[in-house]
């Protein structure tokens, strides 16, 4: 198979082919498509020097200060800023041998893929104790699309045990920053862990183009060599720095990300979907008619996510507003009425 004839992997927010599939519906698109703060981060004023300089360092030490200490990184640990998870991910199979690489699933594809195209062997597997004897372990926490968690004691001993025969635990927390108590990252620093860190998906500023990894100097310093020199754009590194800092709006955030998610799932149990799970992010439905129902959302002009290996499943990120909950709860509710 040549490499234009791989099948293209499906993500959410893919509004382009949701317009080719549905059309452009007159009120406009509600993508609920993806897991990200649909109420976005809104101080992005940017310094016009930072768009015609190359990225300073005293701007990119800033961010790392204000992101280290927004994720409780301890000093002891490395840190190092992307343009992206993606990025992060793209690299991590090149930090080591041909390896047996147990992914926890369902969960991000990109995961898989990444590995696999790096020459490294893959398992999907269905929980923590079926991924023995891998060498290496990847866990999203909380996971995505089902929202299943694990403690951060659980995930620090297995850690422990990779690492001792020089494996290693990838813990992807792109959707930690709700709930911050799962989160591994005040153990950064410990040998055979690596944290993946997102700004998109809390900050809603997906398109900045933004993460984090932390982990242990020596591997932290590896990755920094991978990504290169100004790997992250000095517009980037602003505005990532002053949302970082404003404490006021991740508390205020976190709390109505919580009541939005409550207020989705009582639509969603209204129509008959089973909440399966998900995180203050997104939620994961289950319902017999999910196929009919994903299509005659997008001709209403409402795009969600579907999932073609489980076809009973679809997820639903967060309305925005009220305007945007009225118009999810009146859709599904006419399409009950069918």
């Amino acid at each position: 198979m040549n490499a234009s004839d791989t099948p293209k992997l499906v993500h959410g927010g893919d509004l382009s082919d949701a317009i080719i599939r549905f059309g452009m519906p007159e009120g406009g698109w509600l993508d609920l498509s993806t897991g990200i703060n649909p109420v976005a981060y809104p101080n992005t004023a940017v310094d016009p020097s930072n768009l015609w300089n190359l990225p300073q360092q005293t701007v990119l030490d800033g961010l790392l200060g204000t992101a280290r200490n927004f994720y409780g990184v301890t000093a002891d640990a490395g840190f190092v800023a992307a343009p992206g998870t993606q990025a992060i991910l793209q690299c991590l199979p090149s930090l080591r041998g041909p390896s047996d690489v147990a992914i926890l699933a369902p969960t991000y594809e990109e995961h898989a893929e990444t590995w696999r195209a790096g020459g490294h062997r893959v398992r999907m597997v269905g929980n923590l104790d079926d991924a023995q004897p891998a060498d290496v372990v990847v866990v999203v926490n909380p996971n995505n699309p089902d929202g299943q968690t694990y403690s951060p004691g659980v995930l620090i001993s297995w850690a422990e045990k990779l690492a001792a025969k020089g494996g290693l635990l990838v813990v992807d927390q792109a959707f930690t920053d709700p709930t911050p108590e799962l989160s591994l990252a005040s153990k950064a620093d410990i040998s055979g862990l690596i944290l993946l860190h997102s700004f998109g998906k809390f900050f809603g500023l997906a398109g900045l183009r933004l993460g984090f990894a932390s982990g242990n100097q020596e591997t932290i310093s590896l990755l920094k060599r991978k990504l290169g020199p100004w790997a992250v754009s000095g517009p980037a590194l602003e505005i990532g720095a002053r949302a970082y800092g404003d404490e006021d709006w991740a508390t205020e955030t976190r709390s109505r990300l919580a009541r939005d998610r409550a207020r989705l799932d009582q639509i969603l149990s209204e129509n008959d979907f089973e909440i399966i799970g998900g995180t203050d992010l997104f939620r994961l439905g289950a319902h017999e008619k999910a196929g009919q129902i994903y299509h005659l959302l997008g001709e209403a002009g409402i795009l969600v996510r579907p999932f073609p290996d489980y076809p009973k499943w679809l997820r639903f990120g967060l309305p925005g507003n009220d305007v945007a909950f009225s118009r999810l709860a009146a859709a599904l509710g006419g399409l009950s009425g069918e």
